[in-house]
């Protein structure tokens, strides 16, 4: 998953549902005299009417987690809107050999778009290279290529954003309390991804001088890794007034741990935003009161961008003629007062 940067399109509302956030619209094409839109108007969104046949190739890694699996299933539905529209998906795999022979046969296929969200963005960095040579425009899809030239479009999540939100979020449950403590439950340590999720959590700390960072341990995103994790943290801190766990899924057994623990004194902010964690955070009846978005909603977008890029339009709500070069979505802090209106985006 993969660094952000100052050049990415920030859109708010990171769960809209698929299919509401990334409409087609204005063709490439001269617009015919009486159809054009005013001087500095947007350009009108066109509807979800048939338009140009397209192929569609997807690749991702094997669904071996909640959010993956919520990728493909995303990306699934979106593709069925559509009648003109035809997906080819590989089964995905963490292997990267695997998934480049994957995206080869996409290739020989000759699809018209590809959506490819790599294993390793660095290993699967010439396989993009070579199927923009070969005429096909590839959305690039989370996890990002090491070259801007392998892909024509990326979109993906906020990961220093996501720590950044959870560290203001529990600031301002904390600023008014003197020698607050906080601990962290990561993610694997391995990946740049858990890197900058606890770097956005650190700098939003240093926001809240009362409040200080006493321990943190590296979990790996399962939830035997989390309780296990967990359990380790509450021996090792008696006491403390929040936590922040970075997955919803390893969140499963860090709750668990907790509550076999029989420990209340404390809040917890979740990350991914899993239905579980959701309808604990509805039910308000456990520590978890938050949890920070990384909408899987991500993989119909780009089923919408690739869809756009097929057709060669633009999108609805944008002036240009042309999608993006990036798009970073916003990573929503979900809570009590606004989980309903999420809860339809929530995983399983």
């Amino acid at each position: 998953m993969p660094e952000t940067s100052r050049r990415h399109l920030l859109l708010g509302g990171a769960a809209v549902s698929a299919g509401a956030l990334l409409t087609a619209c204005t063709s490439n094409e001269p617009k015919a005299a009486g159809n054009s839109a005013p001087a500095g108007s947007a350009v009108p969104a066109a509807d979800d009417k048939p338009g140009t046949p397209v192929t569609i190739g997807f690749a991702g890694p094997q669904a071996d987690h909640g959010w993956l699996n919520a990728i493909n299933e995303n990306a699934q539905r979106r593709a069925e809107k559509y009648s003109e529209v035809t997906l080819e998906i590989t089964e995905g795999s963490n292997d990267t050999a695997t998934q480049i022979g994957q995206v080869q046969t996409l290739i020989n296929k000759k699809v018209d778009v590809l959506v490819i969200l790599p294993a390793d963005g660095k290993a699967l960095t010439q396989i993009g290279l070579q199927a923009m040579k070969a005429g096909i425009p590839v959305i690039n899809l989370d996890r990002i290529f090491a070259s801007p030239q392998a892909y024509r479009c990326w979109i993906g999540g906020d990961n220093y954003g996501m720590g950044l939100n959870a560290g203001n979020y529990i600031g301002e449950q904390l600023k008014d309390k003197p020698n607050a403590t906080v601990i962290e439950l990561a993610g694997m340590d391995s990946l740049e991804l858990t890197k900058q999720r606890t770097q956005g959590f650190d700098d939003a700390l240093k926001n809240y001088p009362n409040i200080r960072k006493v321990a943190r341990q590296a979990a790996d995103f399962t939830v035997e890794s989390g309780q296990a994790k967990m359990a380790q943290l509450l021996q090792a801190q008696p006491k403390f007034d929040a936590l922040w766990n970075h997955d919803d899924d390893q969140g499963v057994g860090a709750l668990r741990a907790i509550a076999q623990a029989g420990r209340k004194d404390f809040l917890m902010v979740g990350g991914a935003g899993a239905k579980s964690a959701m309808d604990a955070i509805k039910a308000d009846t456990s520590v978890l009161k938050a949890t920070v978005l990384y909408p899987p909603t991500m993989a119909a977008s780009a089923i919408d961008l690739a869809r756009a890029l097929g057709q060669k339009k633009g999108i609805g709500g944008m002036s240009e003629l042309e999608i993006p070069a990036s798009i970073t979505l916003y990573s929503a802090v979900v809570t009590k007062d606004n989980v309903d209106e999420y809860l339809p985006t929530g995983f399983s």
